[in-house]
């Protein structure tokens, strides 16, 4: 019975195309460009308004912790499902494991910083502490960290690439 189950919902799912993904394209880095980038203007508009004492820059870093903490989640689950699509090779598998382990760790940790944030607002919108500063830029650094391995996957094990997709296929990897 679930065998003739799963294969009506096999049925129901587009095709794969050259790129391994049942879309044009692969959609988890498109989603996490926003991530990163709503997470490091805000430690940096933290800095800057910490240093100039101009307390408007912490609202709308605020509102980028916001925008980057709801992201992270859509971009995990598409992270996830590409992934799971990825077919990943030799030390692949070890850097695509760390991605999604730090990936998770800094959904939660978004959602803790952000919880804070709003937590410390209630009490005193224009100031910052120093305990948030050090949180934050251990933040930055974890999402440099995170771009580093995806670049990695991309750049040099080349995954969901015409290429690495065809020697996959043709059991070259």
């Amino acid at each position: 019975m679930f065998r003739q189950l799963g294969l009506v919902v096999m049925t129901l799912l587009p095709a794969l195309n050259e790129k391994n993904l049942p879309w044009l394209d692969v959609i988890h880095p498109i989603i996490v460009h926003f991530v990163i980038a709503m997470t490091l203007i805000a430690v940096v508009f933290d800095i800057i308004g910490i240093t100039t004492k101009r307390s408007n820059l912490f609202e709308v870093s605020f509102l980028n912790l916001i925008v980057a903490t709801i992201a992270i989640f859509v971009a995990i689950v598409f992270g996830q499902i590409e992934a799971g699509l990825a077919n990943p090779y030799g030390s692949s598998r070890d850097v695509l494991n760390y991605h999604s382990t730090i990936g998770w760790s800094l959904a939660a940790i978004l959602s803790v910083i952000t919880g804070w944030r709003y937590v410390s607002r209630q009490n005193n919108p224009n100031k910052l502490s120093k305990g948030f500063l050090f949180v934050d830029i251990t933040l930055a650094f974890l999402v440099c960290v995170q771009v580093y391995l995806g670049d990695k996957l991309v750049w040099i094990y080349g995954l969901h690439t015409v290429p690495v997709v065809n020697a996959i296929r043709d059991g070259v990897l």
